[in-house]
């Protein structure tokens, strides 16, 4: 029999399911035939449903969004193998814990699967704390993650584990789920005779944003603010927006959402989409991001994305820096807005963001090369002598104002950085500098 403990060996076998618990815990899934969603691992034939079946789990990371069913497989697991199953959360648990299990699992000389939640928590060096016992087969680690391995883990750990991801459930997958806890009368709301309407199964589908946990416990929270007189209540849209109105939006400003929702915006400017562009710039502020992050972004994509095509770009956003900056939050995020769509339908050219790193890279790997003489300062008598400024052409006393001479090191002498896009302004400078171009190969030729 699987020995089914946490850290501290209480038997947890027996899970309590009365109605002191959130709904959310107790109609957990006990076992594959009950879980929703994840068909890619546990469908018919699929690897996780196969490793089950065999009892043949290998150390595993599970890698998926917050309510994807991560913590149910572990127990799903734990009710399934013949090992013990011995389960902590890195939040409350450190490496002497560790130490504990590993312990136990030698003197019992037997399997022994350790599953450890939110497995990010632990830094690097109390990860390599695991590798050991992975390595000698004293333990079978499995990890749950809601941030990307890649990062959180280190290598080691990632090449002696398989990496499992979890998608957000479908809309359909939440239908069925909150159905079936209203439904159920042993674990669920069906004793409570209660109803939703589809406009508010709806809206709390849409409300829980793939995440199976978050539907029950908002549901379980409708239910409670719904009051009925021991008949059939039905609850309706709004008290679902009643029940719900502190939500937020799932958005972690440290974590990869982060990071992946700020790449959509700059992606989708660049792309010339601006309802893209406005979308997930609206996300980021329900998520609770400061608004003057994104548009910092903002002015950095007007040069990097636009540049020279259209000047303007920049200095729009700049102005919706300072006007979020005079009017505060909400009605600054306006002129914020303003901008990133302004950036979204600009002409886009990354000439300049290209040339400048051309000319870094130059100035960085060819060292001090030594200014041209005749565009050197000459403030003084001994500096004139020695040849400062010497040969320098003013260039309003040249024909049409340009000069045609050298400004670059000898050592890069006619090399070009900037070459300008075909599009917006940068056409004009193009051309601009084609004509100047020509007058200096004629200068040249003379």
């Amino acid at each position: 029999m699987t020995e089914n403990m946490d850290l501290f060996g209480a038997d947890k076998s027996a899970e309590n399911t009365g109605a002191s618990q959130p709904l959310a815990e107790r109609f957990r899934p006990r076992n594959l035939d009950e879980f929703v969603g994840q068909e890619h691992l546990v469908g018919e034939g699929a690897y996780l449903s196969e490793a089950i079946g065999r009892d043949e789990i290998s150390s595993l990371i599970f890698w998926g969004p917050p309510g994807s069913g991560k913590t149910t497989l572990a127990r799903i697991i734990s009710h399934s193998t013949d090992a013990d199953f011995v389960s902590f959360s890195a939040v409350i648990s450190g490496v002497k814990d560790i130490r504990k299990v590993v312990e136990v699992a030698r003197l019992k000389q037997r399997k022994t699967i350790l599953f450890v939640d939110e497995i990010h928590r632990f830094n690097k060096s109390q990860q390599d704390a695991f590798l050991p016992h992975i390595e000698d087969g004293t333990i079978v680690l499995i990890g749950a993650t809601t941030e990307n391995p890649s990062f959180e883990v280190n290598s080691p750990l990632l090449s002696r584990s398989r990496v499992l991801v979890l998608n957000p459930l479908t809309q359909d997958q939440l239908r069925s789920i909150i159905e079936n806890a209203l439904n159920d009368s042993e674990r669920g709301l069906g004793g409570k005779l209660m109803s939703l309407d589809d406009n508010a199964l709806d809206a709390l589908i849409a409300f829980s944003g793939g995440d199976a946990r978050r539907a029950l416990n908002t549901l379980e929270e409708v239910v409670a603010f719904v009051t009925g007189s021991g008949t059939e209540t039905a609850i309706t849209l709004a008290d679902v927006e009643t029940a719900s109105q502190r939500r937020m939006l799932r958005y972690d400003r440290a974590g990869e959402e982060h990071f992946n929702i700020i790449s959509a915006v700059h992606k989708s400017m660049r792309g010339s989409d601006p309802d893209a562009a406005l979308y997930w710039f609206c996300r980021m502020l329900a998520g609770g991001e400061d608004p003057l992050y994104i548009a910092r972004r903002v002015v950095r994509f007007a040069s990097e994305d636009i540049g020279n095509a259209d000047p303007q770009a920049l200095q729009v956003a700049l102005n919706a820096v300072d006007s979020f900056r005079f009017l505060g939050s909400p009605e600054g995020e306006l002129a914020i807005a303003q901008a990133v769509v302004y950036c979204a339908t600009a002409p886009k050219s990354n000439a300049i963001y290209a040339a400048y790193k051309s000319a870094r890279r130059d100035a960085k790997k060819l060292g001090e090369l030594p200014v041209p003489m005749h565009i050197r300062n000459a403030p003084t008598k001994l500096m004139k002598k020695l040849g400062y400024g010497d040969g320098y052409q003013y260039d309003h006393n040249s024909d049409d104002n340009y000069s045609g001479q050298e400004h670059l090191p000898d050592a890069l002498a006619g090399t070009k950085y900037y070459t300008p896009s075909r599009f917006g302004f940068e056409k004009t400078i193009g051309e601009r500098l084609k004509w100047w171009a020509d007058r200096k190969e004629k200068k040249s030729g003379e």
